[in-house]
C-alpha cells in the first residue's frame, strides 16, 4: 500500500507542469520524438538508414551515427503495443498539429511513467540493502528528488527518462547475480545452473540497452568493473563472480557492438567495435584477466602451477594492450566526458562550454538540490561500510563517484539523485531504529537495556528532530533563511511545478500561463514558408539560427535548420556566429553558401524597452564571437554593442558611462534583435536593413503584449533573406 502512494505520489509531482500546457520540455526531446515518430512509421530498419536532410543542411545527419536508438526504440515499440490494444491516447483532439498527434502525446507522458517505475526499482534496491524501511525510504525521497524531477517531469522525453531506471535495474541484477551467501560453489556446472547466471543474463540485457541509450552507461560500465576489482582485492572472489561477470559483459558487448554510434562510422567497419576498445572496457577485460588469474591460482594445487598460470595470464593480458595500443585501437574518450574527468578541459572548447548542463556545479547547488538528505547522504556511506556486504561495496562505489561526476557537470546532478536516496533512506531508519524500538514495548530485559540510554520522550525528540529536518526540505525549503522576497520553496516542488520550455517561449522566468511567441512562430513557418529541399542543390526553405532553437524548427516547424543541439559539426557552428557577428555585408556571403531563405533571432527585453536577458540571443552572443575565435569584447564589454567606460573608478555605473560600440551595433545581430524590438515597441525602427525584411515577428507591432505575471516580453522574430542580384559566389559550406 505505502509503495502504491509513493508511485502515484512521484506519477503526480512530475504531472504539475500540465498546467502550461501538454508539450515536450526543453529541447532534445523533439529530436527523440522526431525519431520515435519515424520508426513507427518506417520501422526500425527505415531508422538505421535515415539520412536527415532537414538536420545539418545541406550535409544532412545520417541518424545512425549521431542518435543512441534505446529510447526512440522502446518507445515506438510500446506505442504500437499500446495502439494494438486500441488504447485511446489522445482524448480531446485540437486543432494543435503536435497535441493531436498520438505519438507526440504517449512521448509527453512516457518519462513521467518510466520514472514512477524506477520509483518501484529503487525500493527493491534498498529492501535488499537494508530491508523493507530502506527501500520505501529510498523510493520515496527518489519519488521527491529536485535533481530527477527535472529531468522526468511531464515532457522531458529524454534518455534519462529509461537512463536512471536502466542504471538501478542494473544495480538490481547485478547485486542479485553476484550474491554469494549460502551459494558458493567451486563447480562450473553448479554456478551456470543457478539462480544467479539467470540473474547475470538480466543484467547483461539491462547494461546492453542502456549503452544503446545512454552516454553515462559508460560511467557505469566502468562502476561494474571497480566492483568486480574490489572484491578480488579483498578477498571476496568466487566463481560466480567469475560466470555472472562473464555473462553480463559477453551480453552487453553483443549487444553494444550492434549500435552504429558506438562504431568507428567506417563503412567496412561502421558497428560498435569502437566501444569494444575504449578506455572503460579497458579496465573490463583487465579484470576479467585477473578474475581469471583469481580463479586459475585457485584452482592450481601446487606452486609451480600457480605461478606458470600467472605468467600465462599476465603475458596475454600485456600483449593484447600492447596489440592494441601499437595498432592504435584504442579509442580516445571523447570531450564530453573528458571533461568530467578533467573539467579543466572545457575552458578550451567554447562550444563545449557555452552548454549551460555543462558547466561545473557549485557546492551550493548540491545542498539546495538534496537539502537535509546531504547529509544523511554521508551518515548512509558510513553505515554502509560497517556493513560490507557486496551490495553496500557497489552503492559506495556509486555515490563516491557520482559526487565526483556530479561537480563537473551540473547535468549530472541527477545520476547522483539515487545513491542520495539510497544512502539516506539507510541513514534515516538505522539512526531512528533504536529510537522507534525503544516507543514500543519489546521484552522486558531489552526495555530496560534501552531505557538505561533513552527515555520515551528523548526517542519522541529524536524522531521528531529528523522528520522536522525532512520538512526543512520537502516543505519549507532549503532556502527557508532567505528572505521572504527571495524564497522560493521547496526545491522538489520549485522544480516540477516549472512550464516546459516552449510554453513559456524560452524564457527564464515562471509566466502564469502559457506564452506562445516560439509556438506562432514555428508554426508560421510550416504554414507560410516553402516546403524545404529534399536533396541538396534542390530550392526550398532553409532556416538559419542559432543551435539552441535547431530541433524546433526541424521538429515542430519542419523545415530544414542549419545547426541543431546535436552540435556535433562544430565547423559549421562557427559559420553561424560568425555570420550573426559580422556586418551585413559578410554575412550575406556566408548565408549564400548554404543558400539559406530566412533567419531567426530571439530576444527579451522588458516593457521599457530595457534589454532583459532572460533567455534570449541578447544573452548568447558572446558565444557567437568565442566559438568562431573572435574576441567577445570587441563587441561591448557591457553588452552587444554597449561598452562600460567606469569614468569614476569607483565601480557602478553612473550616468553618461554607457557608450556605443560600433564594431557591436554594426553586426547583423544586433541589427535584427533591435530592428524587431524597436518595430514592437514604436512601430517603427531607426535600423535600416540591407539584405533582409520582415517575414513574421511573434509580437503585434505598437502594442506588445508582456509574457503573463511579469514585464518581459519575448520576441521572435523571422526574417526573409534577399539575395543582391550581383551576388553570385563559387563557394561551398565547411563540413565538420
Amino acid at each position: 500500500t505505502i509503495l502504491a502512494l509513493i508511485f502515484i505520489l512521484a506519477f503526480s509531482v512530475r504531472l504539475l507542469p500540465i498546467r502550461w500546457g501538454y508539450y515536450l520540455n526543453e529541447f532534445d526531446p523533439y529530436y527523440q520524438y522526431r525519431q520515435t515518430k519515424y520508426i513507427v512509421e518506417h520501422g526500425f530498419a527505415g531508422w538505421a538508414s535515415w539520412h536527415d536532410y532537414l538536420s545539418w543542411y545541406p550535409w544532412g545527419n545520417e541518424i545512425r551515427y549521431r542518435a543512441y536508438p534505446g529510447l526512440p526504440m522502446l518507445a515506438a515499440t510500446l506505442y504500437i503495443l499500446i495502439s494494438a490494444l486500441h488504447i485511446p491516447i489522445v482524448m480531446h483532439p485540437t486543432l494543435d498539429p503536435l497535441q493531436s498527434d498520438p505519438i507526440y502525446v504517449f512521448c509527453v507522458i512516457f518519462p513521467v511513467v518510466m520514472a514512477s517505475i524506477a520509483c518501484i526499482v529503487m525500493y527493491l534496491l534498498g529492501r535488499d540493502l537494508g530491508g523493507e524501511s530502506v527501500g520505501l525510504l529510498a523510493a520515496f525521497f527518489l519519488a521527491l528528488d529536485p535533481s530527477y524531477i527535472g529531468r522526468t517531469c511531464l515532457g522531458f522525453f529524454d534518455d534519462e527518462s529509461v537512463g536512471i531506471l536502466g542504471i538501478l535495474l542494473f544495480l538490481f541484477f547485478f547485486n542479485r547475480a553476484t550474491m554469494t551467501e549460502g551459494t558458493a560453489s567451486s563447480d562450473l556446472k553448479d554456478t551456470l545452473l543457478s539462480a544467479g547466471t539467470a540473474w547475470a543474463v538480466a543484467s547483461g540485457l539491462t547494461l546492453g540497452y542502456l549503452c544503446a541509450t545512454w552516454g553515462a552507461s559508460k560511467y557505469i560500465v566502468t562502476i561494474a568493473a571497480l566492483f568486480a576489482l574490489v572484491l578480488v582485492l579483498i578477498k571476496r572472489y568466487s566463481l560466480r563472480l567469475l560466470v555472472s561477470y562473464t555473462i553480463t559483459f559477453f551480453i552487453t558487448i553483443s549487444i553494444a557492438s550492434c549500435v552504429p554510434r558506438l562504431g568507428s562510422r567506417f563503412p567496412l567497419d561502421y558497428l560498435g567495435t569502437r566501444f569494444n576498445f575504449e578506455y572503460q572496457m579497458l579496465l573490463v577485460y583487465a579484470v576479467f584477466f585477473l578474475m581469471l588469474l583469481a580463479e586459475l591460482y585457485h584452482r592450481a594445487d601446487t606452486r609451480a602451477k600457480r605461478i606458470t598460470y600467472s605468467s600465462i595470464v599476465l603475458a596475454l593480458l600485456a600483449a593484447s594492450l600492447g596489440i592494441l595500443w601499437w595498432t592504435g585501437k584504442i579509442a580516445p574518450l571523447g570531450t564530453k566526458f573528458l571533461s568530467v574527468i578533467n573539467p579543466s578541459i572545457r575552458f578550451q572548447h567554447p562550444l563545449f562550454e557555452s552548454v549551460a548542463e555543462h558547466r561545473p556545479s557549485a557546492w551550493s547547488t548540491f545542498y539546495y538540490n538534496f537539502g537535509v538528505n546531504l547529509f544523511f547522504f554521508i551518515v548512509g556511506l558510513y553505515f554502509a561500510v560497517m556493513m560490507g556486504t557486496n551490495l553496500s561495496i557497489l552503492a559506495i562505489i556509486y555515490g563516491l563517484s557520482s559526487i565526483y561526476s556530479a561537480s563537473s557537470m551540473i547535468r549530472l546532478n541527477i545520476l547522483m539523485s539515487c545513491p542520495v536516496s539510497l544512502f539516506s533512506a539507510l541513514a534515516i531508519a538505522r539512526l531512528l531504529r533504536p529510537f522507534i524500538l525503544s516507543l514500543r514495548e519489546p521484552s522486558v530485559a531489552y526495555k530496560r537495556r534501552l531505557r538505561r540510554l533513552f527515555s520515551k520522550e528523548t526517542s519522541m525528540a529524536i524522531i521528531v528532530m529528523v522528520f522536522t529536518l525532512l520538512l526543512l526540505t520537502y516543505v519549507t525549503g532549503t532556502d527557508f533563511a532567505a528572505s521572504p522576497l527571495k524564497r522560493r520553496g521547496p526545491r522538489t516542488f520549485s522544480q516540477a511545478y516549472a512550464p516546459a520550455t516552449i510554453s513559456c517561449a524560452s524564457i527564464s522566468a515562471k509566466p502564469s500561463g502559457i506564452v506562445r511567441d516560439w509556438l506562432n512562430a514555428l508554426t508560421w513557418i510550416r504554414l507560410n514558408t516553402p516546403p524545404s529541399p529534399s536533396r541538396p542543390g534542390e530550392s526550398g526553405t532553409v532556416v538559419a539560427s542559432w543551435w539552441d532553437y535547431g530541433y524546433w524548427i526541424t521538429t515542430i516547424a519542419n523545415r530544414s535548420s542549419l545547426a541543431d543541439n546535436g552540435t556535433w559539426n562544430s565547423t559549421q557552428i562557427k559559420q553561424i556566429g560568425l555570420m550573426f557577428m559580422s556586418n551585413e555585408d559578410e554575412a550575406i556571403k556566408i548565408l549564400k553558401r548554404f543558400n539559406v531563405t530566412y533567419v531567426v533571432v530571439f530576444t527579451t527585453f522588458d516593457t521599457q524597452g530595457r534589454i532583459a536577458m532572460a533567455g534570449g540571443d541578447e544573452g548568447k552572443w558572446q558565444w557567437m564571437a568565442e566559438i568562431p575565435g573572435l574576441d567577445s569584447k570587441e563587441f561591448g564589454n557591457y553588452t552587444l554593442g554597449w561598452d562600460w567606460v567606469d569614468k569614476n573608478r569607483n565601480g557602478r555605473i553612473d550616468g553618461g558611462e554607457i557608450m556605443h560600440n560600433e564594431r557591436g551595433q554594426n553586426t547583423t545581430l544586433y541589427k535584427l534583435m533591435n530592428y524587431g524590438k524597436e518595430m514592437v515597441l514604436y512601430g517603427y525602427s531607426t535600423i535600416k536593413l540591407k539584405y533582409f525584411e520582415e517575414a513574421y515577428f511573434s509580437q503585434e507591432k505598437g502594442s506588445p503584449h508582456p509574457a503573463s505575471g511579469t514585464n518581459l516580453i519575448p520576441l521572435v522574430c523571422v526574417y526573409k533573406v534577399n539575395y543582391p542580384s550581383w551576388q553570385n559566389l563559387n563557394v561551398s559550406a565547411s563540413k565538420g
